[in-house]
């Protein structure tokens, strides 16, 4: 895979080391987070919106009701900027000032196209569920004409992406090496739970192996 082209968006000014335009870099990390951040301008002020996505090559899309203030906004082709980010661990160091948090994140400058297309919308819809959990969209029912009607689909391509990552251990100012506090990093992960199933279900139906062998 080739690498993303820089711009002066996605240069990194400060820390520059940290910064990465691998496209597989940048795929891996949106493959494993669950939710991106998407901001824009609405009537003059800065809003960013929490929200689910989903890849299919090197477009990323989202999705929700029609009666979304972010996608009825975004589908017009206003700026949007969307962030991923996966905390990996927390770095302590010796001061309060050296501390710090290990982690991936992506950053994707671009605007948002409306998806028309029932194949491609219908491909972004199975994207959204093999991204949360691979295997589930086999088992259940798909969505009806009404309830892809009532669904609103954008597409955001990745064109100005970067990523950027910190990792290792703290770095301390060298006077402060000698000091007696313990540093190091406490990594930190997503691990799945027990499965708890809903009351309503029926005793015989089995949890299904991708849920309890998941993993992120």
């Amino acid at each position: 895979m080739s690498n993303y082209n820089k711009t002066n968006r996605t240069i990194l000014k400060r820390l520059p080391a940290r910064g990465h335009y691998d496209r597989e870099l940048v795929h891996k990390i949106l493959d494993e987070g669950f939710i991106c951040h998407v901001g824009f301008i609405v009537d003059g002020a800065p809003v960013v919106i929490p929200t689910g996505y989903g890849r299919v090559g090197d477009k990323l899309y989202i999705h929700g009701s029609q009666a979304s203030r972010m996608l009825r906004t975004l589908k017009t082709g206003v700026p949007a900027c969307v962030t991923v980010t996966l905390v990996d661990g927390l770095v302590l160091a010796r001061s309060a000032f050296h501390h710090s948090i290990n982690y991936r994140s992506v950053v994707i400058f671009g605007t948002a196209n409306l998806v028309e297309d029932s194949e491609e919308k219908s491909e972004a819809l199975l994207a959204f569920s093999e991204h949360v959990i691979r295997g589930r969209w086999n088992d259940v029912r798909e969505p009806t004409e009404q309830e892809l009607k009532a669904t609103t689909v954008l597409r955001i391509e990745l064109e100005e992406v970067s990523a950027k990552v910190r990792t290792g251990p703290p770095i301390d100012d060298e006077e402060d090496y000698s000091l007696p506090v313990w540093a190091g990093i406490l990594p930190l992960q997503v691990i799945a739970g027990e499965p708890i199933a809903d009351p309503r279900l029926p005793d015989e139906i089995d949890v299904p192996e991708y849920v309890v062998d998941y993993k992120r």
